[in-house]
């Protein structure tokens, strides 16, 4: 693990050989050429591409919050009043921050965060006090599940720094700043504090990479679903922006106003005015029809909020312990929140979405209940059901009756959702499907 202190490049099971790549050049690829990322591209981002518009999956989206993150960190880098913190911060690596962004959404289950909360539950029900919560099953994945070659060292054995990167939320279940966020499970609790010797102990702030790439998921999924959305003829950016007439503002204001309550880090008169000077400078002055000068204005506005999304970036020395890493800009932080707002009021609270949330819903719990049933059977012939890795992880298991539960979460966790609608149809009879798939 390395000699004289806890090195950034330090790898978990110790020295490994080297070739022509930088160590974050080596966990970027390693993430890339994952399983667990291949299969984000079959799992929803907001809504289906399914629905007949092309938009992001989870795959996609990760791909933007990496090329955003690694932008964040070569700016952070290498501008001129920004390098002396960056390096007295230890550091900044963009090829770790763009690693840490490719694995951040690997844990993510079928279906979204309605899987999560699904899981959460129906885990922590059958008795495995750390219940489910993506962050930390994609930190399980890069540890523990991933196969990288025929070498017994599990997961994908990258650096401390990388692994650094990837924890937004750096504590274990009931020990950080969120009761519902945490980085990791007590079964990869030997990698995160390794992971952690990065920082002082106590310290639940984020690295300065993983507070980029914090920063780059949040401006990606703000400027991208705005412009699917808009695109689809969902969200009316048009009339959001039009100067003549702001009714359309004012519903939006008291829809997300009354939702939100006083969990809000603004004033309300605030987030509206900076709300009102951003849509007032997008060039929308009609529903998006897919012509040319439409996709064009499209395009400009996306590359201009990303860019703008950048430069609200700079560093600082934390003067206490608990402080962040990165400073933003209160204007442009305030103009994002409001964008992931507008996904809130026009996509997510639509009562069709709810509607088949509720379905998907009552899918992951059936699943999880037949495969409980199944590998918790004496009549290990039930355990058919289960593919061949996952057997042999249960017969490892033997009886004990937390790791099948983990187990199962890991199975499901796993799924796309094309997969997660045929295991349910073929167990359930309502679609027997292939004998032979």
């Amino acid at each position: 693990m390395g000699s004289g202190g806890p090195s950034r490049y330090d790898r978990f099971s110790g020295p490994s050989s080297k070739d022509n790549r930088e160590p974050g050049q080596r966990d970027r690829d390693r993430v890339l050429y994952t399983s667990a990322f291949q299969r984000l591209a079959e799992v929803t981002q907001v809504v289906s591409p399914d629905e007949g518009h092309v938009f992001h999956n989870r795959l996609t989206h990760s791909l933007k919050v990496a090329q955003v993150a690694r932008r964040l960190a070569e700016k952070s880098s290498n501008d001129k009043t920004q390098k002396e913190i960056a390096e007295s911060l230890g550091g900044i690596d963009p090829d770790v921050t763009e690693a840490a962004a490719l694995a951040h959404d690997i844990g993510h289950p079928p279906f979204g965060h309605i899987t999560e909360q699904a899981l959460e539950q129906l885990v922590t029900d059958a008795g495995e006090p750390d219940g489910f919560e993506g962050n930390a099953q994609s930190f399980r994945i890069v540890t523990r599940l991933s196969v990288r070659s025929r070498r017994p060292t599990p997961g994908l054995d990258l650096t401390r720094a990388t692994l650094n990167a990837i924890l937004k939320y750096p504590w274990l279940k009931g020990h950080g700043l969120k009761k519902n966020k945490w980085g990791a499970y007590r079964s990869e609790e030997q990698e995160f504090l390794w992971a952690r010797e990065l920082v002082p102990a106590g310290d639940f702030t984020k690295g300065v990479e993983a507070e980029l790439m914090d920063w780059a998921d949040d401006v990606t999924y703000a400027v991208h679903d705005a412009a699917d959305f808009y695109c689809a003829g969902i969200m009316p950016l048009d009339r959001l922006a039009s100067q003549g007439d702001d009714s359309e503002r004012k519903r939006f204001f008291d829809e997300v106003f009354l939702r939100l309550g006083d969990d809000l880090d603004y004033r309300r008169w605030e987030l509206e005015q900076a709300f009102t000077k951003l849509v007032n400078w997008m060039p929308f002055d009609q529903n998006y029809l897919g012509t040319r000068d439409h996709r064009a204005r499209t395009r400009y506005t996306t590359a201009n909020l990303i860019q703008r999304y950048i430069e609200a970036v700079s560093l600082q020395v934390p003067s206490k312990v608990g402080e962040p890493r990165i400073v933003l800009d209160p204007e442009r932080q305030k103009e994002v929140f409001m964008l992931k707002q507008l996904t809130w009021h026009y996509v997510i609270l639509n009562p069709s979405l709810g509607a088949q949330q509720y379905g998907q819903k009552k899918i992951i719990k059936e699943l999880f209940t037949i495969f409980q049933e199944a590998a918790e059977t004496p009549r290990h012939e039930d355990r058919r059901i289960f593919p061949f890795a996952f057997r042999e992880e249960l017969d490892l298991a033997g009886r004990d009756s937390h790791r099948i539960t983990r187990i199962i979460c890991d199975f499901i966790a796993s799924m796309t959702e094309k997969q997660a609608y045929a295991q349910y149809g073929k167990l359930t009879g309502v679609n027997p499907g292939s004998s032979l798939h």
